[in-house]
């Protein structure tokens, strides 16, 4: 890779932001946000590749060339929100990940006018994805963020998004693998294979895959494995499971991450998931994903009787109630076992000193 006289990657400098603080700043066709950490180490990289994604959208959406967009026209304001402090303080993956949603919106409406985007507009366009709940709220989220900004450039009075209801989604959203199922995919991906690394890694980290695909050797200290999160900035060292420490054992040392692909390169997170849904798929569970691995870690945490917080020391989860349903579901269980015992326990006891109970015994003698 080309490194420029500054030392550091191509397309990016140093720059000195208004507190006097040195920090790197991309930039390439338009396009431009800050990386984080030390300049070469893997997340650093794992943002400037990100960055590189997002210049590779920006060009497909047709931001370089901006002028040729007709004014007012949803076009504008999306090219003008992508070039918005707000949205370049997004952290590069998030960026990616909210112009996928807004490019897939662009498509169909890009030339109309932003003014004529009433409520029932939005209702029916949200509706018609009615049968992926969660896809259909996703969007209406970054609508409402879009149309919010369309607001406060005086593009448009009010945010017709406002006051459009979500939909309640009937499911839980990623299926969360079974003790079955993952004995299922251990056959299929005995240890040594990079499928069965990879389940190992996203069961026993309980992380998402945009936090797996950045591991490796140089994050393994103590027996545990350091790491920042991504999505929340949340650092956390876990302790390294048995489990694990047995498939790592057969594990390449000769690249920076565990995972890597065919051609050695680190995994992006959407590869990643990709590649790891075909994995499942020949393990013959189709409904299984790398997500649904991180729900199962939590709630193994969870049968094993750790508290929510001890919970969230492990998968970093900001809240208590956002883990607070995997307790829910282990504290039921144990309860309802622990009060059956105890009617059994009871209704045994009643039996015993029951008089009529000895009575019935003694004259069947």
């Amino acid at each position: 890779m080309l490194r420029t006289r500054s030392g550091l990657p191509k397309h990016c400098g140093w720059n000195a932001d208004r507190h006097g603080t040195r920090r790197v700043r991309f930039r390439k066709d338009g396009f431009t946000t800050y990386l984080t950490g030390p300049p070469w180490s893997e997340d650093f990289m794992r943002q400037y590749a990100a960055a590189l994604e997002g210049v590779k959208v920006l060009a497909t959406a047709g931001e370089i060339g901006a002028s040729r967009t007709k004014p007012n026209t949803i076009n504008a304001l999306v090219v003008s929100y992508y070039k918005s402090p707000d949205f370049r303080a997004l952290r590069p993956s998030t960026q990616v990940m909210r112009r996928n949603i807004i490019e897939n919106f662009r498509e169909p409406h890009g030339d109309k006018s932003v003014k004529g985007l009433g409520r029932a507009h939005l209702i029916q366009i949200i509706g018609s994805k009615a049968n992926t709940p969660h896809a259909a709220n996703n969007l209406l989220k970054v609508l409402r963020v879009l149309l919010g900004y369309a607001v406060s450039i005086d593009m448009i009075d009010s945010n017709p998004a406002i006051g459009v209801k979500k939909y309640r989604a009937s499911g839980e959203g990623f299926h969360s693998w079974n003790e079955a199922e993952i004995a299922q995919f251990e056959e299929r991906h005995p240890i040594g294979s990079r499928a069965r690394l990879a389940m190992s890694l996203l069961l026993y980290t309980a992380q998402r895959r945009g936090d797996v695909v950045r591991m490796g050797w140089q994050q393994m200290k103590d027996n545990a494995i350091t790491l920042r999160q991504e999505k929340t900035d949340t650092a956390l060292t876990i302790p390294m499971h048995p489990d694990l420490a047995q498939v790592l054992a057969s594990a390449s040392r000769s690249h920076l991450t565990f995972l890597t692909t065919e051609r050695g390169a680190p995994f992006t997170s959407a590869g990643f998931g990709n590649w790891f849904r075909d994995r499942c798929n020949e393990a013959g569970l189709p409904q299984c994903s790398a997500h649904g691995l991180r729900k199962a870690a939590a709630t193994r945490l969870a049968n094993a009787g750790c508290s929510s917080d001890q919970i969230r020391a492990i998968t970093g989860h900001r809240s208590l109630a956002e883990v607070a349903h995997y307790t829910r579901a282990s504290d039921q269980q144990r309860l309802a076992r622990q009060a059956m015992s105890m009617q059994i326990g009871a209704e045994r006891e009643q039996e015993l000193s029951s008089p009529s109970s000895r009575l019935d015994k003694t004259g069947s003698k």
